[in-house]
């Protein structure tokens, strides 16, 4: 069996009583290493509490050495451990699936990810639309597709997670192309770096999807001791000193309840600015107007 292992947020005990079990009894136990990090939790300290070797799994060994993951797990017990969710992120589909062409059985054992767990600033989980992810922009790569699943959901009034950029053992162009196995330091995306980009891809788009003034909300270390919210505008964020990683940002959409915001006050600086920001922003964003289908035409 392939067990797919979530770990949620932080400690290397947020693991689940069955997940922890399954741990201990497998043969070879997997890390993936690279779409997050448990911020509390180092490798070691997850081998102290699991008496277990933790092999790391690197976007390379995960992505192009799924065998070497596999091998074996038609007759052994083979668990990969996911920080956060199981399926937060589609390179755990693929090993799935890959799995299931080499007839070898899988199973998810899942626990807290930003995904549910991000509903702890106070907004209602069930009025957020798509997510989307926001990577670092470059000289000559500054990608903007996040940006129409934005517009989408601000057209239905649906709040947006905004899921932000993190590099690990990341090669520079220079080094892959010389092929010399030399790693970037690892980075993640703050939130001044977020507000930044999103502005400047507003600027350069022009259709009014969200402006400076946009209300939004930060959230760092989500799950640790050391987790922060703090609701400001865009531009406010753009000079908002967010700290150790892991952030994340949430744009509001236009349709924000009463005790969402009630909930949101807590973490403003200036209450009746971030107030005055919300209903700027709805009278900004309006939705177009309704236009119904023509009647169809019927003959006898």
């Amino acid at each position: 069996m392939l067990y797919l292992i979530g770990l949620g947020l932080s400690y290397e005990s947020d693991i689940t009583v069955r997940g922890l079990q399954v741990v201990k009894k497998c043969k070879r136990v997997y890390l993936e290493a690279y779409t997050s990090i448990l911020m509390a939790a180092s490798k070691e300290k997850l081998e102290e509490f699991y008496g277990r070797e933790v092999i790391l799994a690197d976007r390379e060994l995960v992505e192009s050495g799924s065998d070497q993951i596999l091998e074996g797990a038609d007759q052994d017990d083979v668990a990969f451990l996911v920080v956060g969710d199981v399926f937060g992120a589609t390179t755990h589909t693929d090993l799935v699936i890959r799995a299931r062409e080499l007839g070898i059985q899988t199973e998810a054992i899942h626990n807290a990810s930003v995904m549910n767990a991000v509903g702890a600033c106070g907004l209602q989980l069930y009025q957020f639309g798509q997510t989307v992810s926001l990577v670092f922009f470059t000289d000559n790569w500054r990608p903007d597709s996040f940006y129409n699943k934005i517009l989408e959901n601000r057209k239905i009034g649906l709040h947006t997670l905004v899921l932000l950029d993190i590099k690990v053992k990341e090669q520079s162009i220079e080094n892959m192309a010389r092929g010399r196995l030399i790693y970037e330091p690892p980075r993640y995306m703050s939130i001044e770096t977020a507000a930044q980009q999103l502005l400047e891809i507003e600027e350069k788009r022009q259709e009014q999807c969200y402006t400076p003034n946009t209300p939004a909300v930060a959230i760092s270390r989500l799950g640790s001791p050391q987790q922060t919210f703090k609701a400001a505008t865009l531009k406010e964020l753009c000079d908002y000193e967010s700290g150790e990683p892991l952030h994340s940002l949430i744009i509001l959409g236009r349709q924000v309840h009463d005790l969402e915001l009630d909930y949101l006050y807590h973490y403003c600086d200036d209450k009746e600015g971030f107030k005055k920001a919300v209903v700027e922003d709805q009278e900004f964003f309006k939705p177009p107007p309704y236009v119904p289908p023509p009647e169809e035409e019927f003959s006898d």
